[in-house]
């Protein structure tokens, strides 16, 4: 036995590797052993408001009895099935209404947001290969986060989180992000620059540009106006290149409309989504596509074939729980529609604090900067602070850094909103002293 197995046995579970987790440094995890609607019950503790739905896929809150009596009754009929042989009903059901949703025809299953991804820059780069015009770019912009598988990784930003397999990612040509708040005075002159790089970079012939529509997630909760993502697309049609969406957090209602595209009124050629999609309840990822893409890898050929699959594509308990999801959105819409006004006059008053800088709101996501001391990056000091604050008023957060933000599920209470806001203010005070 190790001597730093001996000084962490007794603190952590014995067998257990958590993600995104330095051992030495961290917390042991507390254990949950319960969920309902947006609280987390832990053993021997007061219940949290998990105002970031865990790690943003909790959509409906937790323990929904919809989505699990769907679940449920899938499971007495159909379990699993290989699906490159078989179909079944409700994989039918998932792809006519997300295609009716979003406009685009074809349905390819996976497992989680990175494989959707990775599947959309595999079609891209493949179906202009298949036309036999070998187009190789691929643009991405800076401070993206688009999974931690290595297609995925690539077209992310270069950081502490990838930087050790920088030699193994393939290159990716990349654009500004100009990010806005409340109160930015020089957005348009970001915004220029960034469509100036941009159009440079695409007189290279350019396979696909990929982007998370009006919201960079994990790259710091960096919001970009619906008129930048405009004048991006006009580009990138200018240059004949394709448009990937990656939807796995802005989708299903987290930007204030059913899909980011959709508010920000652009139309992507592929489309990655995860997350919401089952509610929370399951894994799965899909990845959209045009029609013509589609047409694109049918042929006598083998090689025009897109060799790509996973074992539980398209698992009917995931597609069950992906279409009870998708009837709670479409029976409430408000629900998603309505959020971002809830959230505004708690922000407007929080944006006074003399912390807090940069103060942006995008649908259910809301956001700023502490302006703390340290490094602005993912390893600030200040931001855990605040998490370890919130927790104690029973909120439970987890800031990227300095960047702290709520993304509650769709079912939280006024009153559940207001505790979050006052235990962010409590900790605010705290840090200011």
């Amino acid at each position: 036995m190790t001597k730093n197995h001996t000084q962490i046995q007794g603190q952590w579970h014995p067998h257990l590797w958590p993600p995104f987790t330095q051992i030495k440094t961290a917390s042991p995890p507390q254990r949950v052993v319960k969920g309902n609607g947006a609280l987390l019950f832990l053993e021997d503790a007061t219940p949290l408001i998990d105002a970031i739905s865990s790690w943003w896929v909790t959509l409906h809150g937790h323990a929904n009895a919809k989505i699990a009596e769907a679940i449920s009754s899938q499971a007495n009929q159909l379990e699993q099935v290989i699906f490159a042989d078989f179909t079944h009903p409700q994989a039918e059901r998932l792809a006519k209404r997300l295609s009716d949703h979003t406009g685009l025809e074809r349905l390819f299953f996976s497992d989680n947001g990175s494989t959707a991804v990775e599947v959309a820059i595999k079609i891209a780069y493949q179906w202009w290969q298949n036309r036999m015009e070998p187009r190789k770019q691929l643009i991405a912009f800076e401070g993206a986060y688009h999974g931690d598988t290595f297609g995925a990784m690539a077209v992310g930003a270069r950081n502490l989180f990838n930087e050790t397999f920088e030699e193994m990612l393939f290159p990716v040509a990349r654009a500004p992000w100009p990010s806005t708040w409340w109160g930015d005075k020089d957005i348009e002159a970001r915004e220029k620059m960034a469509l100036s790089t941009l159009e440079r970079l695409l007189q290279t012939p350019t396979a696909a540009v990929i982007l998370e529509p009006l919201l960079q997630g994990a790259g710091g909760m960096s919001i970009v106006r619906a008129e930048f993502l405009q004048k991006v697309e006009a580009l990138i049609r200018q240059a004949g290149a394709l448009l990937i969406a990656d939807e796995v957090l802005t989708g299903f209602g987290r930007s204030g409309s059913l899909f980011a595209f959709q508010r920000a009124g652009i139309k992507p050629d592929l489309i990655a989504l995860s997350k919401g999609l089952t509610g929370g309840f399951l894994p799965m990822g899909v990845t959209m596509a045009r029609e013509e893409m589609f047409l694109g890898f049918i042929g006598e050929d083998p090689k025009l074939t897109l060799w790509h699959g996973h074992s539980f594509t398209a698992n009917p308990l995931g597609c069950a729980a992906a279409n009870a999801s998708l009837d709670l959105l479409e029976e409430h819409p408000e629900q998603y529609q309505d959020f971002e006004s809830r959230h505004l006059t708690h922000l407007k008053i929080l944006a006074k604090h003399k912390l807090v800088q940069k103060p942006r709101l995008l649908g259910t996501i809301a956001a700023f900067e502490l302006a703390a001391k340290g490094p602005k990056s993912y390893l600030n000091i200040e931001g855990k602070r605040l998490k370890s604050i919130a927790m104690r008023e029973g909120v439970f957060l987890r800031p990227l850094g300095n960047v702290i933000y709520l993304l509650p599920p769709l079912c939280l209470s006024d009153s559940q909103l207001e505790k979050c806001y006052t235990a962010l203010t409590k900790g605010l005070e705290e840090i200011s002293i």
